[in-house]
């Protein structure tokens, strides 16, 4: 008797997806071994998504509606902005390679375009003209998806080197600023002593890098007020 494949279904195929993008990040990710792991065969997956490329969409659109769910704000545009870029942290570093989802995919999923549409809503009440709307949200969202994507591959990095081997890459790396003028290595000599790059990926660079932005969206906005008085 021919055994019976279990049922399978779109959100169980999402949720072995992460698990695998959890334990081997995006380049082992493929559509045999999700299949495997599912105890299915691969063609089965066929019938949800039509290929890895859909997967990753739906991944992509997954994470987004779980940002736009959660973000509840009623202030001005700069609180709203404040919120979304803390819940877009917070839900992308929950979900191992999201921003690469992101990143890879265009918004052809209804939560991909909440998400976008949810955006661009964050700065519609500022008198900046359209296309500065857009380009100020778009920088404030690759500040994030670049803030969570850096600190998920320091974590990486950090996890394949041993204890010793970070002791021989950081005495090759003083070894090499030897050989250099101090007028080349002076400041990032003094930052790499005092460990100052460890502090990236940190609560304390995501809230000065934002607030650089922030504050920037509203030298903009100042000026074009005064413009327009």
């Amino acid at each position: 008797m021919k055994k019976q494949q279990p049922q399978i279904s779109e959100d169980k195929i999402l949720e072995a997806s992460w698990e695998l993008l959890g334990e081997d990040g995006i380049e082992k990710l493929s559509m045999r071994r999700l299949a495997d792991r599912l105890g299915i065969q691969a063609p089965s997956l066929y019938w949800h998504f039509k290929s890895k490329q859909h997967l990753y969409q739906g991944l992509a659109n997954q994470v987004s509606k779980l940002i736009v769910d959660q973000c509840h704000s009623q202030g001005d545009w700069k609180e709203r902005s404040t919120e979304l870029a803390v819940t877009m942290r917070r839900v992308l570093s929950q979900y191992p390679c999201s921003t690469q989802m992101m990143m890879m995919t265009m918004p052809f999923e209804q939560d991909m375009i909440r998400f976008t549409n949810y955006m661009l809503r964050c700065v519609e009440d500022t008198p900046l003209e359209p296309d500065e709307q857009m380009q100020a949200i778009t920088t404030l969202s690759n500040f994030v998806l670049f803030f969570v994507l850096d600190h998920y591959q320091q974590e990486r990095n950090v996890e394949t080197i041993s204890e010793q081997r970070h002791a021989e890459l950081d005495h090759e790396m003083l070894g090499i600023m030897d050989t250099m003028s101090d007028e080349d290595t002076g400041l990032f000599r003094r930052m790499y002593t005092q460990q100052l790059f460890e502090l990236m990926g940190s609560d304390r660079a995501f809230e000065f890098g934002l607030r650089v932005i922030l504050l920037g969206i509203e030298q903009i906005i100042a000026e074009k007020q005064k413009e327009d008085e």
